[in-house]
């Protein structure tokens, strides 16, 4: 179950200059104060690296949204910690769920890879939530690496392929690849090391190494976003591959978020070790179901329902265990509305991925392959 960093700003202004390194823009002259950092963490012939970090100096907000103009031949690759799109040479990084909202004086970072031909002019303006500001810059010191960051970083462990286009060991790194974004999402008390990898938003892997205590450590994922609600959506299919290890306290499982939050639909595809659900009700076999031998979206499943502090809960646990299969995701969410367990729920986040309890020292986890499609 994925847990959500909070962040944001408000007014910024940033640049760099040519050969540039690290950035920081004085505060803005904007009614709500910020100041932003901006890396270019590696540069090559056609194409660069950057990274950006806003402290908000003024009022908590909850969202926040920064734009800039590129110039011609500059286009956004990839990003992550930030939904970003571009439209010609108009470019605008937004929060996305888990870091909306930031406190005073707090700060919060993305970053994206672009591409470059001709030239590689640097922004000259910016606005936040719509606020134009201007401000110095100081001039780099250290020119940025000249070679694309394709290869894991040194110290890397094993298990993360050379050919891997991303590879992150924060708590909550996220990277944004052909609409799909990827989190470490290290949420639990008393987790140990992670390092998330991808080729793509749908080939990505995890190396693990987590204590075999109690409670959830982690859950790495990709997803995609819906906003749509249940009875407007004509279908929603996913496929899955995985590859897992042989021991340890884990599921390979679908968490999808529906009515803000309120509801957390889980579904189990296999299980190992100690883990099971959130249910109303446990008896010496651990949790109850509250369905069981439920035919839906196109598998068998015993289904539980309960609550997680503030959101109800509700597991799909595949009666047997697959490490690969489709799954008609909009039929497994309508059983739920037509057994009355909730009306015409607003469909969020569709995320897919594995939730660790522990692992068997460090352990591999791979996405082969995966798809999810709605209309």
């Amino acid at each position: 179950m994925r847990r959500r960093k909070l962040a944001g700003c408000l007014a910024a202004c940033l640049g760099i200059a040519a050969g540039a390194g690290v950035v920081t823009a004085l505060p803005a002259s904007a009614a709500a104060g910020c100041t932003v950092t901006y890396e270019v963490s590696s540069q090559w012939p056609g194409g660069f690296g950057a990274n950006v970090t806003i402290k908000n100096l003024g009022d908590a907000i909850g969202s926040w949204t920064l734009g800039w103009s590129f110039g011609a031949g500059q286009t956004v690759t990839q990003s992550w910690n930030t939904t970003l799109t571009q439209s010609g040479s108009a470019v605008t990084a937004k929060n996305v769920g888990y870091n909306g909202s930031i406190a005073t004086n707090g700060t919060q970072s993305f970053g994206f890879n672009g591409s470059w031909t001709g030239s590689n002019p640097v922004p000259t303006a910016f606005t936040l939530n719509g606020v134009a500001c201007t401000g110095g810059v100081t001039n780099p010191t250290t020119p940025p690496p000249t070679t694309p960051p394709t290869t894991p970083p040194t110290g890397s462990p094993g298990g993360v392929p050379s050919d891997a286009a991303w590879v992150a060991t924060g708590q909550f790194d996220s990277w944004t690849s052909n609409g799909y974004t990827l989190n470490n999402d290290v949420w639990g008390g008393g987790a140990g090391s992670q390092t998330i990898w991808a080729r793509s938003g749908t080939n990505w892997g995890v190396v693990s190494n987590q204590p075999r205590t109690s409670g959830v450590k982690s859950y790495p994922h990709t997803g995609r976003t819906v906003n749509r609600t249940l009875s407007s959506l004509s279908s929603i299919s996913s496929s899955f591959n995985v590859s897992v290890p042989a021991d340890g306290d884990y599921e390979t499982a679908y968490d999808i978020w529906a009515d803000n939050y309120a509801y957390e639909i889980m579904i189990w595809t296999n299980q190992k070790g100690a883990v099971g659900p959130i249910a109303e009700s446990y008896d010496a076999n651990g949790a109850v179901p509250s369905a069981r031998n439920v035919s839906a979206g196109g598998h068998t499943w015993n289904v539980y329902r309960g609550s997680n502090g503030s959101n109800q809960v509700y597991s799909f646990i595949r009666t047997s265990q697959t490490n690969a299969a489709t799954i008609d995701i909009r039929a497994v969410l309508n059983w739920l509305r037509t057994n009355g367990w909730y009306g015409d729920v607003t469909v969020g986040e569709i995320q897919f991925g594995f939730e660790i309890s522990g692992t068997a020292g460090q352990s591999n986890f791979v996405c082969n392959s995966f798809n999810l499609t709605y209309a």
